[in-house]
């Protein structure tokens, strides 16, 4: 469609990554599979048998198709997986169930093949034996795919990204956008979400234009629109006129300008006028970032979200798998270091290939995730230490667990981690011995008693985003709460000061790793705070450093004493702005 047959739409949202885009759209529907139920004639089951047949033949050959693209991309070890969901098709006592269940009941083909599939995967969820649990896993992917391709109801995916696209969806989930083709996807617009949900992190992280919290988006905006993505004020403009087209071509140059000349500081250090040295380090998810590492000159990864290599994977991943990851980030990223966390899921991270593990639960982001959820699968926890302390072997490996809210939690990760330990060292396999081992710090308890967790620490890495939402007792991803999440509360700002002074009593440094970290506005506030270490998306990196080499220290220290005194987190605000916009000058 000519995008100027339609007339121009402007609607405001919330900006959450800076950049400006435009293109067709591709409408992302997140559609709940429903199953027909009907009654079928005994003369027509014949042709209802004939109809589940053909399902099976197209499922096939999906199956076959995404093994190929998955061996060809990641490895023939990886392609493996779909083996088994072969198998689920050719699985004679199953069909054979199916049949009689039709015969019986004389119901239509796709409630029988529910229900049939629904009790097998519940009869191999019950199973001790873990391969075979895995069954359940690999029955529930197929009874997925078969009943779209028998209803019709196929729905999108962004793995259907054709041409360059801008995603527009109701939300997107961490499985969504670990999905997504990178390539392909130049712009993101949701209804729900925040700056900090983990999407628009991994946007960020992609350099894709971001903006969300855009009311009726999904309705207002359909597949095939032309839509101008503003990232920078949180617009989207619908049909853009050739004038606005024009107007937001000349933004981009001048854009472009800036962000070149951010750039041209990327080799220097990232070094206070009057001499301090600040670490600046990446926050990545997978392998292929470790370009963007070297790219922006960042002094390693501060962070390394394993959890997408759980939530783009149909089956829990292996510890080889696992090691052969880690050892590509290691190796790529060498000699500097490499901080791993440890499988951080639930809240809004569920794991779609064993769902079992976690659970449905009213309140997920204070429920069983993160380090609670590895303490009760000891032997999955372990198998992710193993490979972690096989990669320190290759390079500089730091390793930090998630969500701790005392020390019983740490003295049990640390107990499965010397057993993981002498595992290795049973089986003649190498890795660092003097491995340091860290904390996030991302819920109140934890902040509350770091004086005490620091003497079993090697070092602290906050996590802003979590912390500012249980401190303020704000859900994130909450659009009717989204004017309350301030990270200049004095809450927060003094629960920082708080872990910071305890952790340097004890002679550890501290980092954040929160989205605080990557904005230059809050930058000289946490360096002002004490805070050592600075992790962020990559992108992110030039205008942090920028900034850092354009003041002094002791002038980040009078702003952070100035705004912890103020009781007002928008008076707060206003003088860590004003401090902003009075260095940021590129020349």
């Amino acid at each position: 469609m000519d995008p100027q047959a339609q007339s121009e739409q402007v609607i405001q949202g919330l900006s959450a990554s800076k950049g400006i885009a435009y293109g067709q759209v591709f409408l992302y529907q997140q559609n709940k599979l429903e199953v027909p139920r009907y009654q079928v004639d005994p003369d027509k089951q014949a042709a209802e048998i004939a109809r589940f047949e053909q399902a099976i033949v197209v499922t096939r050959k999906q199956i076959a198709a995404i093994q190929a693209e998955v061996k060809k991309n990641l490895g023939e070890e990886e392609a493996l997986i779909f083996d088994a969901h072969q198998l689920v098709l050719e699985d004679q006592a199953l069909l054979s169930e199916i049949v009689h269940e039709m015969e019986t009941t004389r119901l239509n083909v796709e409630t029988c093949f529910n229900n049939v599939a629904q009790r097998y995967i519940e009869a191999f969820a019950q199973i001790d034996d873990e391969y075979l649990r895995e069954r359940a896993v690999d029955i529930r992917d197929v009874a997925k795919r078969l009943l779209n391709n028998l209803t019709g109801q196929a729905g999108s995916s962004l793995r259907d990204l054709v041409g360059k696209r801008v995603v527009v969806a109701e939300d997107l989930t961490p499985s969504d956008t670990a999905g997504v083709d990178r390539s392909a996807a130049i712009g993101i617009v949701t209804e729900a979400g925040s700056r900090t949900s983990h999407a628009v992190i991994v946007a960020r992280s992609m350099g894709i234009p971001a903006v969300v919290n855009v009311e009726k988006a999904t309705r207002l905006i359909q597949s095939g629109d032309w839509v101008l993505v503003d990232g920078y004020e949180g617009l989207i403009i619908i049909n853009p006129t050739e004038a606005t087209l024009v107007r937001y071509g000349k933004i981009q140059e001048e854009k472009r300008t800036f962000e070149s000349r951010l750039l041209a500081v990327a080799d220097q250090p990232a070094e206070t006028l009057d001499g301090a040295r600040v670490i600046l380090r990446a926050n990545i998810e997978s392998s292929e970032e470790t370009g963007l590492v070297r790219q922006y000159r960042a002094s390693g990864v501060g962070l390394f979200r394993t959890e997408f290599l759980f939530l783009e994977s149909p089956a829990l991943p292996p510890e080889d798998r696992q090691y052969e990851t880690y050892r590509a980030i290691v190796e790529a990223v060498a000699p500097e270091a490499v901080v791993i966390r440890t499988l951080d899921v639930g809240g809004d991270k569920p794991l779609p290939g064993s769902p079992g593990l976690i659970g449905e639960e009213t309140n997920p982001f204070m429920g069983f995730r993160a380090i609670r959820m590895c303490l009760e699968h000891p032997a999955l926890f372990k198998e992710q230490l193993r490979a972690i302390l096989r990669a320190s072997a290759h390079g500089h490996v730091e390793l930090m667990y998630p969500m701790i809210s005392g020390t019983e939690e740490l003295d049990r990760a640390n107990a499965l981690l010397e057993e993981a330990r002498a595992e290795l060292r049973q089986r003649g396999q190498a890795f660092d011995e003097k491995l340091r081992v860290g904390s996030m710090i991302e819920i109140p308890s934890a902040a509350l008693i770091a004086d005490v967790l620091a003497r079993k620490c090697d070092f602290f890495s906050i996590g802003t985003n979590d912390l500012i939402q249980y401190l303020l007792a704000i859900d994130r991803g909450n659009n009717r709460l989204a004017h309350l999440y301030e990270p200049t509360h004095p809450a927060v700002l003094r629960t920082i000061k708080q872990v910071v002074d305890a952790a340097h009593q004890r002679g550890i440094p501290v980092a954040v790793c929160g989205e605080m970290a990557g904005d230059p506005i809050y930058a000289p506030l946490l360096l002002g705070l004490g805070v050592d270490e600075l992790s962020m998306t990559p992108p992110s990196l030039p205008a942090v450093k920028y900034l850092i080499r354009a003041i002094k220290l002791a002038e980040a220290q009078k702003l952070a004493a100035d705004v912890i005194r103020e009781t007002d987190p928008k008076k707060a605000f206003a003088l860590v702005e004003a401090f902003y916009q009075e260095h940021m000058k590129v020349e």
